[in-house]
C-alpha cells in the first residue's frame, strides 16, 4: 500500500458497515498512534469481532491474506485495508508466529500485540479511543514499551526486538529500561528470524528518519553484533585527518546516515541507504599506515565484495543488489571527474542512476571533509550539457561496419566503441568522419 492511497473516510465507512451489521469494529495500531501525534497515517487497520467469513459476506471484494489468523484484506477504490477479527495467539514454538489462535475479545486481541503504542483502539466514528495498556501514556511520554513482560513478547516474536529499535529511532522515542534490557538479553536469537524479515525491517529503520540512532541502538543492545559483524567492526577504524577530520569510518557512516535525505514520500531511497552503510565496509581489512601516512589500499574492492555477501546473505533481490554494488563500487570515481577526458566524463555522467551516486558522493563530503568541488563539477557539467550531448545519435552501427568491409565478432564492438569516444570528444561529427576514423583506427589497432 502506497503511504498516501489509504482513506479515512473508506476506513471509517467499513467500520460503520461492520457496525450496522451487528458487529463490533475499531481503528486499531499505527494509524491510531499517528493520529495521537498529529501524523496522517499511511494506512488504516481495523480490528472487529466479525469472523473472516463474515467479512466476506459484507464487502464486495475480500482478500484472504491470513485467513487461518483471521485476516482479511478489504479492497475499496482499488487500496486494501486490513480487518483482523479479534484473536488471541497461542502457542509460539519457533519465536516467529503463533502455531495457534483463539478468537477473542478487543481487550485479549490488544493484549497480544508489541508495545503500547500499537496497542489503542479508536472509534473512527466518535473520536474515542480505548485503551486497555496506557498506550497514550506512553506515545505523550515518547517511549517505546512492550505490553506485558518483555522477555515473554519477544521469546513470542523476536522480530519485535529489531521493531523496537526501528520504533525508537524512527519516532524518536525512548527505548524503555527493562525493553531494552530485555532486547540484550535475547539479542542473540534475532538469528531465528527469516532473512528477509529481518531485511525489511533493517531498511524501514535506515529510510524512515533516524537511521544514526538506529544503528546506534542496534549497536548498544548487541542486535548490531549479531546482524552486521561487518559494520561493528569499523568502529575505531581511524582514517587519515586530513580528508576525515570526524575520526573513524564508524563515525563517518553515522555521520552519512544522520544526513540521509527523506524524499516527497518521508522515506529516504532504500538502495543510497544501504550503499551508505556498505560503502566503505571493506577498510577494516585494508587498512595500512606507513611514513606517509594512513592508506586503505583496494578498499573499494573489499568493501564491494563484502557488500555482496551481505546483501545475499539478506536476500536482497538481484536488481537492488545490482545497483547498490554498483554504488559501493563507483563511490571513489568523482575524485578523478576534474581530470576525465570528454568521452569518459560523458560515459560517467550518464550512466544508470547517476542521481543516487551523486546522492551518494555528496553524503560521503558531507560526512567527511566537506568539500563539495567535485559534486558541483559535476552538476555544472550536467547543466551544460543536453541530452544529445550526454547521448549522441550513432554515427556508424555495425551493418555500416560490414559494409566497409569488417567481418561480425568482438572487433566490431571495440570499433563502435572507439568510434563513440571520438564522437563524445568532440572529434568526429558526421558518418563521413566517422568512416574516416574507423580507417585510421583499425591500421593502428
Amino acid at each position: 500500500m502506497s503511504p498516501t492511497s489509504a482513506s479515512p473516510e473508506v476506513a471509517t465507512a467499513i467500520v460503520r458497515r461492520l457496525r450496522e451489521a451487528g458487529h463490533e469494529a475499531y481503528w486499531v495500531g499505527g494509524c491510531v498512534r499517528d493520529l495521537l501525534r498529529g501524523v496522517a497515517p499511511g494506512d488504516y487497520d481495523i480490528a472487529t469481532s466479525a469472523r473472516p467469513a463474515e467479512v466476506g459476506a459484507l464487502f464486495p471484494r475480500t482478500i484472504p491474506v491470513g485467513i487461518s489468523f483471521g485476516v482479511m484484506l478489504v479492497v475499496e477504490d482499488g487500496c486494501p485495508y486490513e480487518v483482523a477479527t479479534y484473536r488471541r495467539d497461542e502457542l509460539y514454538e519457533d519465536g516467529r508466529r503463533p502455531s495457534r489462535i483463539r478468537f477473542a475479545d478487543a481487550r485479549q486481541d490488544v493484549e497480544r500485540r508489541d508495545f503500547t503504542i500499537n496497542g489503542l483502539l479508536m472509534d473512527p466514528l466518535s473520536g474515542a479511543v480505548i485503551d486497555y495498556v496506557e498506550g497514550k501514556r506512553d506515545i505523550e511520554s515518547r517511549v517505546i514499551r512492550t505490553i506485558g513482560a518483555p522477555d515473554a513478547r519477544f521469546s513470542e516474536d523476536y522480530l519485535r526486538m529489531l521493531r523496537a529499535v526501528r520504533f525508537a529511532a524512527t519516532l524518536n522515542f525512548d527505548i524503555d529500561p527493562a525493553t531494552e534490557t530485555a532486547i540484550s538479553r535475547h539479542a542473540n536469537k534475532i538469528g531465528r528470524i527469516s532473512a528477509e524479515r529481518i531485511r525489511d525491517e533493517l531498511t524501514g529503520l535506515l529510510t524512515r528518519g533516524g537511521a544514526r540512532r538506529g544503528l546506534e541502538i542496534l549497536a548498544a543492545t548487541g542486535l548490531l553484533r549479531e546482524l552486521l559483524p561487518e559494520v561493528e567492526t569499523l568502529r575505531d577504524v581511524l582514517q587519515p585527518v586530513r580528508f576525515h577530520p570526524e575520526g573513524d569510518v564508524w563515525e563517518h557512516t553515522l555521520r552519512m546516515l544522520e544526513l540521509l535525505p527523506l524524499g516527497i514520500a518521508g522515506e529516504t531511497e532504500g538502495r543510497l541507504a544501504w550503499a551508505v552503510l556498505l560503502h566503505d565496509i571493506g577498510k577494516t581489512g585494508t587498512r595500512s599506515e606507513d611514513e606517509l601516512g594512513v592508506h586503505f589500499y583496494g578498499h573499494v574492492r573489499r568493501s564491494r565484495e563484502m557488500a555482496e555477501a551481505i546483501l545475499r546473505r539478506l536476500r536482497f533481490g538481484n536488481a537492488d543488489l545490482e545497483v547498490i554494488l554498483a554504488l559501493v563500487e563507483g563511490h571513489m570515481q568523482f575524485m578523478h571527474v576534474s581530470d576525465m577526458r570528454p568521452n569518459r566524463l560523458k560515459r560517467f555522467l550518464r550512466m544508470p542512476h547517476f542521481d543516487i551516486h551523486l546522492e551518494l558522493h555528496r553524503l560521503d563530503c558531507l560526512g567527511s571533509h566537506g568539500l563539495m568541488d567535485n559534486h558541483d563539477y559535476c552538476l555544472a557539467k550536467l547543466a551544460e550539457m543536453d541530452g544529445e550531448q550526454l547521448h549522441p545519435p550513432r554515427l556508424l552501427n555495425g551493418r555500416d561496419l560490414i559494409a566497409m568491409g569488417f567481418a561480425p565478432g568482438p572487433r566490431m564492438g571495440e570499433i563502435l566503441r572507439a568510434v563513440e569516444d571520438a564522437q563524445l570528444d568532440g572529434e568526429i561529427k558526421t558518418a563521413d568522419e566517422a568512416r574516416s576514423f574507423v580507417r585510421r583506427w583499425s591500421i593502428c589497432h
